[in-house]
């Protein structure tokens, strides 16, 4: 085989793009590109084992065997999910509990906002004046629930 073989035959460039999907996952690992190395590879077998087979079917190869991949992944990470140390890691609003915040607009009739960070969160719970120091409890759709500080000493 030659460099003008190498060329013509798409099976080879899918397989390439396949290696770069797959070299572009180690790099940058999101747990997606290597789904599509997948479909790419795939597509490159059914290319190489059916010569002459149109672009448009090969993209609908690719778009099917990713497909699948994709499927066979979502599948797999459901039933084998990957242990973490943080159990909290892709959960914000999970990492807020117990934190202290700052009362910012008057929590009356137990409705109001409260400073978290640089940003202002509404927020349920006791009535507050401005000012009040208040630790969050819980948090449910994207309202935090405070409760008053337990008295020092």
């Amino acid at each position: 085989m030659n460099f003008g073989d190498l060329v013509g035959n798409a099976g080879l460039w899918w397989i390439v793009i396949a290696l770069g999907l797959a070299g572009a996952e180690l790099a940058s690992p999101g747990v997606f590109l290597i789904f599509l190395a997948a479909g790419a590879l795939l597509t490159g077998a059914t290319v190489l084992a059916i010569p002459g087979l149109p672009i448009l079917l090969q993209l609908v190869s690719f778009t099917l065997w990713s497909t699948v991949a994709v499927a066979i992944g979502r599948r797999w990470y459901h039933q084998f999910p990957v242990p973490t140390a943080d159990a909290l890691l892709n959960d914000r609003a999970g990492r807020l509990v117990g934190e202290m915040v700052t009362v910012v607009t008057p929590i009356e009739d137990g409705k109001g906002r409260v400073r978290v960070g640089d940003s202002d969160w509404p927020a349920t719970g006791a009535d507050a004046p401005v000012g009040t120091r208040m630790r969050i409890a819980a948090v449910r759709s994207g309202i935090l629930m405070v409760e008053p500080l337990p008295p020092l000493g």
